[in-house]
Formats: C-alpha cells, structure tokens, sequence
C-alpha cells in the first residue's frame, strides 16, 4: 500500500493540479520574505495601505483588490463549504478518509457504511496523505508539511493511543510509502529541497527503540518504492524521468546493496505496479500510444505481455490484491473513468461494477482482497467512497459529502466538445448556465486553462466553476490543449521544447471556436489558469491582447528562464525535460522570446495575480516581477498573496477569499451584475 498509486502522474513531485513550477531570479519584496504568519485572515487587524493599495489581513497581502461585496461573499458561502472525502485505506473497523470540518483537511474515521466521520487528527496545518499498516489497521503514515512549503514529514499514527510519532528528518523531504504486506516494513523515498536525487528508507516496525528509517540506497532522480516481494527480500522500485520515460529496478536490501535495472533494452514510460514470483506487473506504453498493462518476465528477454491489448486509453490507476490472484485499475476514458477486474492468472480482465458517471481518484483493497474502496468524483458531487465486493460485485456507499444545501440538479453539466486549431483538432469541455439571459443576450465567457501541461481538465466537481455559472452567469470552456495527458504519448509531446507556443496557439483557435457559438459572447472572455496555465493566461493576454478582457494567474510561470533558476532543486531537472534547458544557448534565446516577463507591455487588459508565499514549485518571485513591470507599463494589476500558503491555497479562510476576491474581478473586467 503506498501513499498514492496513481500511474498517471506516479508522484507527486512529477505532476499535479497545478504542476510546474519555479520563481525568478527577482527576490520577492523585503517585508513579505520577513513576513512572519499571524492568526487566520479574518482574525488579524488590517494594515495601513501603501501606495499600491496595499493591506495586509492576517496572512493575506492584498495589493489593488477592492472590498468584496457583503452581497457576494454571502452568496459564495455555499460554495466555499462545499466537502469531499478523500480515500486513504481500510482499518480494522471502517475506513480512513481526509475530509475537512474546519480550517484545513484532517483524517477521519468511517466505522461503517454512510456512519460518523469521526476525526483523528487536529493540526493547524493540512495532513497530506495516507498509508493503512496492512495485517494490523490500526496504525497509518501519515504525511504533513507547513504552510504549503512540501517539505513533507512522516509520522506514525496510532489510534489507540492517538499519538502521532515522527519518522522522518525535519530538514528533508518524503513520500510515496509504502507497506509490505505483513506490515512489518514501511518503505519511503527521501531527498532534501536542493537535491535532484532520492534515496529510498525503510523502518523496520520489529525494531527495538526509538523509530529510525535505514537508508537502503542513495538513487538517482526521482526514485521511488513500487512492491514489496511477499517475503520482504526484495523491493521493486520505480524511476520517473518525464510524462514519457521511466525505468523501473529491483533492489535486495542490505549494506551497499545496488539494484538492477529491469530490461533497460526496452526504453518508454514504465510504472512499475506489483513484484509477483519471477515477473513484474507495469503500466507502459512501450510500442503504444496509449498506457497499458503488462507482465515482464524476469528471466530472460522474452517481449512483455500485454493483458490489456484492446485498450485505446490510459490505464491511470492499478491495484493488486494481497494475494496476488486479483487485480482492479482504471482506465481514464475521454476524461472520465472505467472499472476493470483482472484475473491475474488467466490475465482475463471484466467490467467493474457501474459506478456514478465519475473520475476514480482512489482505488484500495482490503487485507483479505475481498472488497475494493473506490474513491469517486464527479461534476455534481465531491469526492465520495464507495466500496465493492469482489464476488457478486455489490456496491456500498460510504460516504455522501454536503454541498452546502446547493441543489445538485442546478449545476452546470459538462459537455465534450472538440475543436480545430491549426493540423489539430482540441479537446474541451463545456460549462453552460443553466439560468441564460431571457432576452437572448449571449453569454460571457471564463477559460479555464489547466497545469502540468501534462495534466487534463477532467468532469471533476469545481465548486468554483458552479458559481461562476450559477451565480455570475457565465460559461466556463476547459481546453485540453496540445500537452495535455490522457490522449496518447503523441498529444502529450506536442508542446515540448521548441513547440510551447503550439498550445498557446490553441487557446487562439478556442476564441475563433467561441466567436462561432451563437450563445457565447467573444467580446467579453476572460482567462484563469493556475501554474503552468498561469503562464498560458500570460502568454495568451500577450499573444491575443485584443480578444481577450483580461486574465487570472494564479501561481503562474513568468519566465521560464527565472523559473527553472529557481524552482526547488528536486524539481530542476523533472521540468528541464519537459521545457527545455535554460542552460543551452539556443533553448535561452527561445526562452526570452516567448516570456511573459520580456513581453508585458503587450498586457493591456487588467490582471488578477494570486500566489503563495511557500511555493516551492513556482517561487513568489514569478509572480512579484510580473506584478511590477506590468504596473510599471501602466497595466491595472490586482495581487493577492497568501504568506501561509505554496502552490495553490490550501486553508479554507485563505481559499474563501481568493474565490470571493476572484469572483469580483470576473464580474468587473466582464461587466457582469454583481450579486
């Protein structure tokens, strides 16, 4: 059982929501480096203002933003206390979930089917993610970090005694654990914030003493614990290079031990799943386009069996059962996702049981393999557990997350629709009003651009896309430009290197394709995107200045040049390959030509800046120098930055401004009627 086992993006360092990330070589401004974290942003009084409009609200620096309507803030309510549940294994008794109640999300205990979350941890700070103890159920790793900096920290969790014991070394950073399948050993990986390489550490639970990880090997990039063999002896381990190269290796623990790379003749994206008796289960996409499973024969050079020869998607979510007879995964269709069994031994696989239209996000099996949790998301509902029984199939539903006493049956529904741009044609989805304008008005519109770029816009649930639909009024179109996962190796490598202006290019072709609706407005659209959409709001309020009414960046790359200088050093090299090398004279000239930074007088229409202070990933620098040679130009700049908070806003006082303060600026820059 490992902290998270989605195959699509394998960890967390390599991609996320809002992936990417790095700041300038500019230093953020004096008084917010020195800055120390005050009480909650409702909590603290206000500052005087500078001459940028600037007021400091516990940990928000707010610069030009002006005061949220009552009338707004209220109406958003609903919205901003929307939850979910989000699956991290099965207890003794019930399941582990984190969900949030309060400021930050916490872990709670289920006992039984649609029973009490009953929490168990009270930290200030968010908890990260979880690992049940297999064999016991009553112990967890749990992962923290402080003020969104990802320098996450290991603990043990029991729930006898509810006491939480640290594992890990303060000044490093870890993840990714992993249990054997009796529960004695837990395996990690391990690297500091200027290290591009991993180690990987176990702890041994039958050690006398205080908890003390070993240190089983000092890798090399992004390394990363797949499988325990079923007597402890070996470790299968999983190497990540980029969103189309990994490698995976076989490791014998002991004093100075070396693995062995497995078939390193055979070069393509390879995930490792499970170790079985003399083969190794991956998810690949060697000699396809799309990602699949496999068997790969230890002895020998036999060619990989493919078990899942018909599919034509990603494979984005695996599990074995203990025993090792049974396998279930996901297969990311068109954005939403599908069920399968697999009988390992006849490598047979059968649809899964119909779940809700949805996105699988979890996938965990019990200690006896007789029951699968499935964790579910859609557009009208937060994420939700479910479980299955593997004979007989029968659902059970967990848990029902409230959205706010909203009305499931007014939000906006997705609709796929695909566009031309150039020799492509793009995938996106469609958010429309359900209330449109009676006197037949078109209708404004929101782009909403996603990270990565080898991440996708996917039918989630968005509290903030439905109050934009439901309470302003607009249409939200999510474009999976060219970069974007889940349509084949192919599209995914589209927009490397020297092509990155090619999905920029897409979001021109998305405004021809809007201009031709006759129920959306072309004069009035607006862009928002976070990370590595951040920039693509940049580069596209640069490139289309004229067609667009302005744009929200939030954690956004500035300069590729500045970010890739500063980014976390166990982040350099991952990005490096997916943009290119800074270092290399002619990827640097390309670098300045297509900068936001270098091209910001051509920012004309106002911008909204949001960026946390913590962000390892996309520093606060690349989002200070934006602000200030886009103001120095004359640009009406709003800036919002949280001092508590990294790549994207995690504590729910924070998130409900940022929303509330977002909501006002599309309602302005579109002329909408504030509610």
């Amino acid at each position: 059982m490992r902290l998270d086992r989605c195959l699509g993006t394998v960890l967390i360092a390599a991609a996320c929501a809002y992936t990417c990330a790095a700041p300038n070589t500019a230093s953020p401004k004096p008084d917010v480096v020195a800055a120390k974290a005050k009480a909650p942003a409702e909590a603290a009084p206000e500052a005087p203002e500078d001459n940028n409009g600037r007021v400091e609200r516990g940990n928000l620096v707010i610069e030009g933003v002006p005061e949220v309507p009552a009338a707004l803030r209220d109406r958003l309510q609903q919205y901003q206390n929307t939850r979910s549940a989000t699956l991290s294994g099965w207890l003794d008794q019930g399941i582990l979930i984190r969900t949030r109640f309060g400021e930050t999300y916490q872990f709670h205990r289920v006992e039984q089917p649609m029973g009490a979350r009953q929490q168990l941890t009270f930290y200030n700070e968010r908890v990260a993610g979880g690992a049940v103890r297999p064999s016991n159920g009553r112990t967890f790793v749990m992962s923290r970090d402080v003020g969104g900096n990802e320098l996450y920290q290991l603990s043990l969790f029991d729930l006898d005694s509810g006491l939480a014991t640290p594992i890990t070394d303060p000044d490093t950073r870890n993840g990714s654990a992993l249990w054997s399948d009796d529960g004695r050993w837990v395996a990690w990986n391990s690297t500091t914030a200027q290290d591009p390489n991993y180690s990987i550490v176990a702890l041994d639970m039958n050690a006398p003493g205080k908890p003390a990880g070993q240190t089983l090997w000092k890798g090399e990039g992004y390394v990363y614990p797949g499988d325990w063999s079923a007597d402890n002896s070996q470790l299968l381990l999983g190497r990540y290079i980029s969103p189309e190269r990994g490698e995976m290796y076989l490791l014998k623990p002991g004093e100075g031990a070396e693995p062995t790379q497995i078939r390193p003749d055979l070069e393509a994206f390879w995930a490792p799943v499970a170790l079985m008796k003399d083969a190794v289960l991956a998810v690949t996409d060697y000699k396809s386009e799309f990602r699949r499973l496999v068997r790969v024969s230890l002895k020998g050079k036999d060619a990989p069996k493919v078990l899942t020869p018909d599919l034509k998607w990603n494979i984005e979510r695996m599990e074995v059962a203990p025993d090792g007879r049974t396998g279930v995964y996901a297969v990311n269709v068109d954005g939403g996702s599908e069920l399968y069994l697999i009988d390992l031994k006849t490598g047979v696989s059968r649809r899964g049981p119909k779940l809700p239209p949805g996105v699988i996000d979890s996938l965990r099996f019990n200690d006896d393999g007789s029951k699968v949790a499935v964790a579910l998301n859609a557009y009208n509902s937060p994420s939700d557990v479910w479980s299955f029984e593997i004979k007989g199939q029968k659902l059970t539903r967990w848990t029902a997350s409230e959205i706010g006493g909203l009305n499931a049956d007014n939000f906006a529904k997705p609709e796929l629709i695909r566009y031309p741009s150039d020799d492509v044609v793009v995938p996106a989805w469609v958010y429309r009003p359900k209330n449109r304008p009676a006197d037949g008005a078109k209708t404004p519109v929101v782009v909403s651009i996603h990270g990565g770029p080898a991440s996708q816009h996917r039918p989630r649930f968005n509290p903030s896309v439905q109050a934009w639909a439901g309470e302003l009024g607009v249409a939200v179109v999510a474009p999976n430009v060219r970069g974007s996962s889940g349509y084949g190796k192919t599209w995914m490598g589209l927009d490397n290197g020297f092509n990155r202006k090619r999905s920029v290019e897409d979001i021109g072709a998305l405004l021809d394709w809007i201009a031709t609706q006759p129920d959306l407005d072309p004069d009035r659209v607006l862009l928002y995107g976070g990370s590595y959409g951040g920039y693509m709001v940049l580069a596209s309020m640069i490139d289309y200045a004229d067609r667009v009414a302005g744009g929200v960046d939030v954690v956004g790359i500035s300069d590729f040049a500045t970010f890739l200088t500063n980014t976390k050093g166990y982040r350099r090299d991952l990005r490096r390959v997916e943009y290119g090398d800074e270092r290399d004279p002619k990827m640097a000239e390309f670098f300045k030509e297509i900068s936001p930074l270098r091209n910001a007088s051509k920012i004309t229409k106002p911008l909204f800046v949001i960026q946390g202070l913590n962000d390892p990933r996309v520093p606060a620098s690349e989002a200070e120098q934006i602000v200030e040679v886009v103001r120095a130009g004359g640009g009406e700049v709003w800036y919002l930055l949280a001092k508590d908070e990294g790549h994207g806003f995690r504590k729910q006082s924070n998130r409900a401004y940022m929303r509330e303060a977002a909501a006002l600026f599309i309602s302005q820059v579109l002329g909408l009627d504030t509610p």
